[in-house]
């Protein structure tokens, strides 16, 4: 029924374990700024409130602004996250499942960084390439797995519907493994690769739409057993502080969850489909008849072509007298 080896995929996880502590201390920390900026925006609100007779509306209003600030924080940072943690945590996990052995600790971190500065030079290469491919797999995965497409029966839309939700979540994962390839693929030109690697997945969509429907269900799954689970040590936590037992409770539990579900099980889902792709499209080459299929459901599939027609490498165009576009601009 699956692609994937269970067994395999856990090994994977085990060899690059340094990279899954870093992982989750970095989305744990993310999910504890946005706690404290929520609190303390909501105290802030509370006490403009309380001077305007309405401290309640005041409270969150507050912890609204709060939220809000903090998610501008972390829009503004997540190239450097794509670059930094996803595409570290790809790069080796790619040397292993080629067979190389992997620094311990945090030298593993470290060489993962140099992989990711060898292969995309700038975080904005990455990033930019990074966007053209969900863009590109959002267009192919709508016309492709349309409501009508995976229930073409109109008493059963209401389940397509809910069918078509589950792929979607599904298919998270599939920008990553795209990046998987550039990675393995060691190649000179990553927009050209990348073209590659779209046009194997859309030749063999179905294979990976029967996997990654498993995986959502575990994805999902297992979360919220981790989310029961932390609810007794946070409870317990939280008894020191009473009165505030119910709603800090429920927020470490969610934390803890969080946490949990970015550093290892969203892994385990990404090394599977990883497995899934390199497996299945393993000896194949682009078939022309799915490349025009992907040009027609995607102005991004275009751009991507282009891109990959004028790439002539960062030290050429530095010998040209041309720049890297600066961190942060998303342009490539």
């Amino acid at each position: 029924m699956k692609d994937f080896q269970v067994g395999g995929v856990v090994g994977l996880l085990r060899a690059t374990f340094p990279f899954l502590v870093f992982r989750f201390l970095i989305y744990f920390g993310i999910t504890l700024a946005y706690i404290l900026a929520t609190g303390v925006g909501s105290g802030a609100g509370y006490l403009v409130g309380y001077i305007g007779d309405n401290p309640g509306a005041g409270g969150v209003w507050g912890g609204f602004i709060g939220f809000g600030l903090m998610g501008a924080v972390v829009y503004w940072f997540r190239e450097y996250l794509l670059y930094l943690v996803k595409a570290g945590h790809i790069a080796v996990l790619v040397e292993r499942m080629e067979g190389n052995e992997l620094p311990e600790g945090r030298g593993q971190i470290e060489h993962a960084q140099t992989i990711v500065r060898d292969r995309f030079v700038e975080s904005s290469v990455l990033f930019g390439l990074d966007q053209l491919i969900k863009g590109i797999l959002k267009a192919f995965n709508k016309v492709f797995f349309s409501a009508v497409n995976i229930v073409p029966i109109p008493a059963l839309q209401g389940l397509a519907r809910f069918v078509g939700t589950v792929v979607r979540l599904s298919l998270t994962f599939l920008d990553e493994v795209i990046l998987a390839y550039n990675i393995r693929t060691r190649s000179d030109n990553p927009w050209e690769s990348s073209r590659r690697a779209l046009v194997l997945y859309a030749q063999n969509y179905m294979a990976f739409l029967k996997n990654a429907f498993f995986l959502t269900f575990f994805i999902w799954g297992l979360t919220f057993l981790v989310f029961l689970i932390a609810l007794g040590p946070a409870a317990g936590l939280v008894a020191l502080f009473p009165g505030t037992a119910g709603a800090l409770t429920l927020m470490l539990a969610l934390v803890l969850a969080w946490g949990i579900k970015a550093a290892v099980i969203e892994p385990f889902a990404m090394v599977a489909l990883m497995q899934v792709f390199f497996r299945v499209t393993e000896g194949q080459e682009p078939n022309p008849e799915w490349e025009a299929k992907l040009d027609n459901v995607s102005v991004e599939f275009g751009k991507l072509k282009k891109r990959a027609g004028e790439w002539t490498g960062w030290d050429a165009q530095k010998g040209a007298g041309e720049t890297a576009p600066e961190a942060g601009s998303g342009q490539p």
